[in-house]
């Protein structure tokens, strides 16, 4: 039987949840292909790309920029007459945008690691233009995926794809083999304080870190320790209060070993990796209710699901401290939820069901 050949197109393969997504597609099914531009400004790339075969797309990148965006597209279009792949895989909106335009006789999956939507960076203008272009892409694609099966009912009421054919493919993740609480966070140089709130993502508008910066104000005698990098990461680390340790980029075995409540403030997300390893790794989490995240943390089970209100936010991560009974039973259910969701096998098999039929 002959290899399905699928290239996969994504803007940028920074650090992150959509990068791992994309990066272990390819690195665990034959036939898999990734084009991607290069990372920039403050952000750096994911170490998969090291592992992957990778054609670069020197002008695809994440900001609009009709000049780039279609020397971008000639790339690409170039580069899929070389290939001549079975499947064109789309993932995030300028991937999507440029790959769904390429005409061929390949078939075309787009995934959704979430939407744009909440983004407060987006004005409503920029938010109907989107929405008008995801309604003509979804046309053109022959399968639609979401990272949740929220995101994809949010996007569809939006009128995205409404008329077509859906699947929602949650992320397949290996637990992590996490150090020591106690190494952990000597090689943060934490010190051993009796808890400590962690909070890791991209420091970037969508992920809201300021809101994290405004709960850490609001509870003075607590730690708390906030990991990742990006174009907002130089401000938040002088706006934070002294109770907060920034540590730029971090190890999720470490810092995940490190922490014993982690906190999402994000305005958007798919199904955030980084709060799945969390669970995996027992740790129960607070997060707001957007996107997806309510199918990873079972509210009241595995952790809280809260309004993007300082006060409610903050009145979780205080009954998770003052609990210590609770912290134990979210634990304890985290861990076996988790492992069962987000199976890291059933993830490849059903993409390899999909690129299979669907070719």
């Amino acid at each position: 039987m002959s290899t399905t050949k699928v290239l996969h197109v994504i803007a940028r393969m920074n650090v992150g949840g959509t990068a791992r997504y994309v990066g272990d597609l390819i690195a665990n099914i034959p036939g898999n292909e990734l084009a991607t531009g290069f990372v920039q400004g403050l952000e750096i790339e994911d170490q998969i790309v090291s592992k992957l075969h990778v054609h670069r797309i020197p002008h695809l990148g994440r900001r609009i920029d009709p000049r780039n965006d279609f020397r971008a597209w000639l790339e690409l279009r170039r580069l899929i007459r070389e290939l001549k792949p079975d499947v064109v895989h789309t993932h995030t909106f300028k991937a999507g945008l440029i790959g769904r335009l390429i005409s061929g006789n390949h078939k075309r999956v787009h995934t959704f690691h979430g939407h744009l939507f909440e983004d407060q960076s987006f004005s409503r203008l920029k938010q109907l233009a989107i929405t008008l272009i995801e309604r003509y892409l979804a046309k053109r694609t022959d399968q639609l995926i979401s990272v949740g099966e929220r995101v994809g009912k949010e996007l569809r009421e939006r009128g995205i794809g409404r008329h077509q054919t859906w699947i929602s493919v949650p992320p397949g993740v290996k637990p992590l083999s996490l150090v020591t609480k106690e190494l952990a966070r000597k090689t943060y140089g934490i010190g051993s304080p009796e808890i400590l709130v962690g909070w890791m993502a991209r420091v970037t508008s969508v992920k809201n870190p300021r809101l994290f910066l405004q709960v850490a104000k609001a509870l003075p005698d607590v730690h708390f320790v906030m990991a990742g990098g990006g174009d907002l990461f130089e401000t938040i680390a002088k706006e934070a209060s002294s109770n907060i340790k920034i540590l730029g980029w971090a190890n999720s075995q470490e810092f995940w070993a490190a922490v014993d409540i982690a906190v999402s403030t994000s305005d958007n997300e798919g199904m955030p990796i980084a709060l799945i390893e969390a669970q995996m790794g027992g740790i129960p989490v607070v997060a707001t209710n957007v996107g997806s995240t309510s199918e990873v943390i079972g509210d009241r089970e595995t952790g809280f699901i809260t309004t993007n209100s300082v006060e409610d936010i903050s009145n979780a991560i205080q009954a998770l401290i003052n609990d210590e009974r609770l912290r134990k039973d979210f634990s304890a259910a985290a861990i076996i939820q988790s492992r069962a969701k987000f199976n890291f096998d059933a993830f490849i098999d059903r993409h390899k069901e999909l690129y299979k039929t669907i070719s």
